[in-house]
């Protein structure tokens, strides 16, 4: 864990800043029981052909990755997941008046769960709770669909066209929202801290967040289980488990600056 000083310069800073914009990764949710994709026990690291389902084109082109992948959805942890003390942390420093945005990676809506509101929150990869349409964009709660393949639909089409059903989210092979990436890089361009948290920052163009931010005169404070990509362009780096570490962070900073 680190200092008690290195934390104490980060919270000065946030204390001082009216801007924060937060960019969160997968490891903030791993407390919640989500596992994350790339670390020593991430998913992919331990079974690699689990990533062969969130393959664009082996999704649309292949009927066995669509059912493995509608089998893999039945089980995900995010159904029952309970946000944890780093996700209440980050509703604490919204309601302190500071978080300027909330950017994240994540699928998993535990920020929203946690309290956050959701004009504040920008999904850059989309949200496993919704279901789309590759053909006609039709969008439907992903709980609906699942019903229909307990019901015996092993790759169940769209109802309105017939098409090919997928998560709501951004698959391998597939375009990014521009208007959300937009909103994303412009919220980290106008802050006066970048805090990213659980992410290797290795994943583009979510991880531009970090240099853009710096490179328009934020402060950069990392906060990981792990070194990260971006380490070069911060100015703290936190190295621990988020859970324990974001909620003593951000208690420091609002302890020191209270609600702007």
């Amino acid at each position: 864990m680190p200092s008690g000083s290195e934390i104490g310069l980060a919270a000065e800073w946030i204390a001082a800043a009216s801007r924060v914009t937060v960019l969160t990764g997968a490891g903030i949710s791993t407390d919640s029981g989500i596992p994350d994709f790339r670390g020593p026990q991430g998913l992919w690291t331990r079974d690699p052909a689990a990533e062969k389902v969130s393959d664009l084109s082996h999704y649309l082109g292949d009927p066995e990755v669509r059912r493995a992948a509608w089998r893999s959805r039945m089980a995900n942890p995010a159904w029952s997941a309970e946000p944890n003390a780093g996700h209440r942390a980050l509703v604490d420093l919204e309601q302190s008046g500071r978080l300027h945005g909330l950017v994240t990676q994540n699928i998993d809506e535990l920020h929203q769960r946690a309290g956050n509101s959701s004009d504040r929150v920008i999904e850059v990869h989309g949200t496993v709770w919704w279901t789309r349409c590759w053909s006609c964009g039709d969008r439907h709660p992903m709980s609906a669909t699942l019903e229909r393949v307990r019901a015996g639909e092993e790759d169940p089409a769209c109802l309105v066209c017939g098409g090919i059903l997928k998560s709501d989210t951004i698959s391998f092979g597939q375009s990014l929202v521009p208007e959300v990436i937009e909103r994303a890089l412009r919220v980290s361009e106008e802050c006066e801290v970048m805090l990213a948290v659980g992410s290797t920052l290795s994943v583009f163009p979510a991880a531009n967040c970090v240099p853009r931010a710096r490179a328009s005169g934020a402060r950069v404070v990392i906060v990981n289980g792990q070194e990260t990509s971006m380490d070069r362009y911060a100015d703290a780096v936190l190295v621990g488990g988020i859970s324990e570490l974001l909620p003593e962070l951000v208690g420091a900073a609002l302890d020191r600056g209270g609600n702007t």
